[in-house]
């Protein structure tokens, strides 16, 4: 698809995992008014409705029920510790000056919360949902058109008769489903770091600067790819691919069971340095390798890969009778590992139903896979094993593929006598 050049567009943003971090605004930053508990319960509509599970209007109202008795201003000044994403407002500078028009569409800030950012970037539109209040503090009660099924559709509409631009002058940048009902409203869809669903049905994925959007919108010539892997990405890509040595201090050093707790162990001490890392503190060497391997949009929320990359080893280990779970932790840290690493560096082919994957990544993925999958296992055990776990890291499913990956190889596996 040729990038449009319209002087007088209309470009939409989504704000939660767009121009501010998708992991920090209620999760964190109320989170540490609730405690502990308050924390959990707001965390689990988030985890359900990321699965599928839970519509997003049942989940707001339940976030936002736990918040009943807080002073809409002590919220509004937990809003304002949120930064902005990374170039976020230059991004929206530019298209200003392009002559574009601007619109920020939510389903998880309030309207008051989304007029404030409009302000700070210079925004034209802002919808957001709408709080109910007594006396200063909230009731638990939302409302609004943003929180329906089709509501931002129903938004968008509305922009579109203020503004006299229509469809086809239209360009989305979002990240998660809730924002599929306005794709029929856009002739350009571009995904940003998107979930499953928005992936598959993009024209565009765009996985890391924001900046990466305005050559698609304005018409610019692109900054031309790298052709190598950035000294953070060289050091992610290492952990991910050196954990491959799980496999064989399994099989020559320590029980499976225990190297299972030991990461257990491991990633309940990254979580709370996370926690602590988002509040300010760092610790020494949590927190040191997170600010060296995040990805930039990481670095101001809370950085969950890691997590299920250890529960996907975890899982791998528990599940799964030996060989077969060394094979599937093969599977997800070299296949995974060099899909990835080879995908940035040279590739240049993506997929039609997933535009944020390479042939070229797939193909280097694949081999690798295979070939640690040789250590273990028959030549053609390895084939369908490396083949499963290429094909689901391939597909875009609503479980982290961390996940998927060594739970689809290693049923497949063991079904196979």
């Amino acid at each position: 698809m040729t990038p449009t050049t319209n002087p007088k567009r209309l470009i939409v943003f989504d704000i939660e995992g767009v121009l501010l971090p998708k992991r920090r605004y209620l999760l964190f930053e109320a989170a540490q008014k609730l405690g502990p508990v308050g924390f959990l319960k707001i965390l689990l509509p988030g985890i359900l409705y990321e699965m599928g599970l839970l519509r997003l209007r049942t989940a707001l109202k339940k976030i936002f029920a736990l918040l009943q008795g807080f002073k809409i201003d002590s919220l509004f000044q937990l809003y304002k510790k949120v930064p902005l994403m990374p170039n976020a407002k230059e991004v929206v500078k530019k298209l200003k000056e392009e002559g574009h028009t601007i619109a920020l569409i939510s389903s998880g800030l309030p309207t008051p919360f989304v007029k404030d950012l409009a302000t700070t970037l210079k925004a034209d539109h802002a919808h957001g949902l709408e709080l109910e209040t007594a006396n200063g503090r909230l009731t638990g009660e939302i409302s609004g058109d943003v929180i329906e099924p089709e509501g931002k559709a129903l938004v968008l509409k509305k922009i579109f008769q203020e503004t006299n631009l229509s469809p086809k002058d239209c360009t989305l940048v979002v990240d998660d489903r809730n924002n599929l009902p306005m794709f029929p409203l856009a002739a350009t869809k571009i995904g940003y770091n998107p979930d499953f669903l928005v992936s598959a049905k993009s024209d565009y994925v765009i996985r890391g600067d924001l900046m990466e959007i305005l050559p698609i919108i304005t018409g610019d010539p692109p900054k031309k790819t790298r052709s190598y892997l950035s000294r953070n990405e060289i050091l992610r890509a290492t952990i991910h691919i050196g954990s491959f040595l799980i496999t064989l201090i399994c099989k020559y050093l320590l029980n499976p069971h225990m190297v299972s707790l030991i990461v257990f162990l491991i990633t309940a001490v990254y979580v709370i340095s996370e926690i602590l890392r988002i509040r300010g503190i760092n610790l020494p060497i949590t927190s040191t390798i997170t600010w060296k391997t995040a990805k930039k949009p990481e670095l101001y929320e809370f950085t969950t890969a890691p997590i299920f990359f250890a529960l996907g080893i975890i899982l791998s280990l528990t599940l799964f009778d030996t060989p077969i779970n060394y094979v599937v932790i093969t599977i997800l840290t070299l296949g995974d590992g060099f899909a990835t690493t080879f995908g940035r560096t040279i590739g240049r082919t993506t997929f039609p139903i997933n535009k944020g994957k390479t042939v070229e990544g797939s193909i280097g993925g694949f081999l690798f896979a295979f070939l640690g999958a040789l250590l273990f296992i028959n030549p053609i055990k390895a084939l369908l094993g490396a083949a499963t776990g290429i094909l689901v890291e391939l597909l875009p499913l609503p479980l982290n593929d961390n996940l998927t990956i060594p739970l689809t190889a290693g049923a497949i596996l063991t079904l196979i006598p």
